[in-house]
């Protein structure tokens, strides 16, 4: 059974904000920012546990081709995106997210 993938509002905006900042820098380049965060989301759907738990059940996966991290938690009725934030962004932001 696959389970389905829900984003905090918060983790919504980290999605809108950064495809928003790269097409303002190119054209399409938002376009293909969300088509990477979809190819690992899907990923997760299909082995939710491949990634490592890294705090409090918390979990991390990189999105290829974006230096950016997908932060979720495998709850009983889905996955919970708590974050999407750029790689070199303090973690102490997402943590502040799972209190």
């Amino acid at each position: 059974m696959t389970l389905d993938v829900a984003f905090r509002p918060q983790a919504e905006a980290d999605v809108l904000e950064t495809y928003d900042w790269y097409e303002r820098q190119q054209a399409g380049l938002g376009e293909s920012y969300v088509d990477s965060v979809d190819a690992t989301l899907d990923r997760i759907q299909r082995m939710p546990k491949m990634y490592p738990v890294i705090i409090q059940q918390i979990r991390r996966a990189k999105i290829k081709k974006f230096p950016y991290l997908v932060f979720y938690r495998i709850l009983s009725e889905r996955i919970e995106v708590i974050a999407v934030l750029h790689c070199s962004r303090d973690p102490k932001l997402w943590e502040r997210r799972i209190r």
